[in-house]
């Protein structure tokens, strides 16, 4: 129980101050925790260190503001502490794969690095139902009628991980793109997990949304590039309507999770 609260006070306190000068020190005395105690507790539960979240964290923010705003780069930059255009600009490449500029004018989806979001459960923190927080997504889908949403999942994300981390952010990058490009602007785009997203399309017809799912499976076995090696990368692909109306927060994520979980191992696309 102490180390949900310890992890909960330090989630909030980082989604607080992303536009703050903030360390980690600062973090783990909101916390009331050590510093080593903290960084190894996150470590341990969120698989990524401290440093990271935040920075991934303000990344995406500021990914927000690139496509939402005119805001100036470097006006962004500062925002969320980058103390200059070039500081900036590579680590937003680093995380993105593409400049600022390049983003902002040719892609749509923003939630690379969603906020973090787990629950106690018997003594244990749960990590294994819902990684991340997808309140947006509900919101979003509670405004919707009769509309089918897309679920992908990438293939074999673990041993591309094992290679390196970094390659397995490259591949969830470039799977996310790969759906961003093939979907219209009345389309939106979320990240459920690790390696699950979820397109909600304004489409009722079922062989339209087909369509939509298969020009993005069609660019399945295409390979990313790691240190010289080419990592083919693959996504399942499924989809379903919900009674969006009548949907309950807390049976949205097994829903969605459910129809994923039916794609693994199908050729076809698998539509509820």
């Amino acid at each position: 129980m102490k180390n949900f609260y310890i992890l909960t006070e330090a989630l909030e306190y980082i989604e607080n101050n992303l536009c703050d000068s903030i360390s980690q020190e600062d973090i783990a005395n909101a916390c009331y925790c050590s510093l080593s105690s903290l960084q190894k507790l996150f470590r341990y539960v969120f698989h990524i260190s401290i440093k990271e979240y935040v920075s991934k964290r303000r990344l995406t923010y500021a990914a927000k503001e690139l496509i939402n705003t005119d805001n100036s780069i470097i006006d962004i930059a500062l925002r969320y502490q980058y103390n200059s255009h070039e500081v900036f600009t590579r680590a937003f490449t680093k995380v993105w794969g593409i400049t600022p500029q390049m983003f902002k004018s040719k892609r749509r989806f923003t939630g690379l690095f969603p906020k973090i979001e787990f629950k106690y459960n018997g003594g244990k923190i749960n990590m294994a139902k819902r990684k991340f927080d997808i309140s947006e997504l509900y919101d979003e889908l509670r405004n919707r009628n009769n509309t089918y949403v897309l679920c992908f999942d990438i293939a074999n994300l673990l041993p591309i991980n094992e290679i390196s981390r970094e390659a397995g952010d490259k591949a969830i990058v470039e799977c996310l793109r790969r759906i961003d490009e093939n979907s219209s602007d009345d389309m939106l785009l979320f990240r459920i997990g690790g390696d699950e997203f979820v397109l909600v399309t304004d489409l009722e017809d079922i062989d339209k949304v087909k369509k939509v799912a298969k020009k993005i499976i069609d660019l399945n076995g295409h390979p990313i590039t790691y240190n010289g090696t080419e990592i083919p990368v693959s996504l399942h692909a499924g989809g379903l309507k919900l009674d969006y109306q009548n949907l309950r927060y807390s049976e949205l994520f097994p829903k969605l999770s459910d129809t994923i979980d039916k794609t693994k191992g199908q050729k076809e696309i698998f539509i509820v």
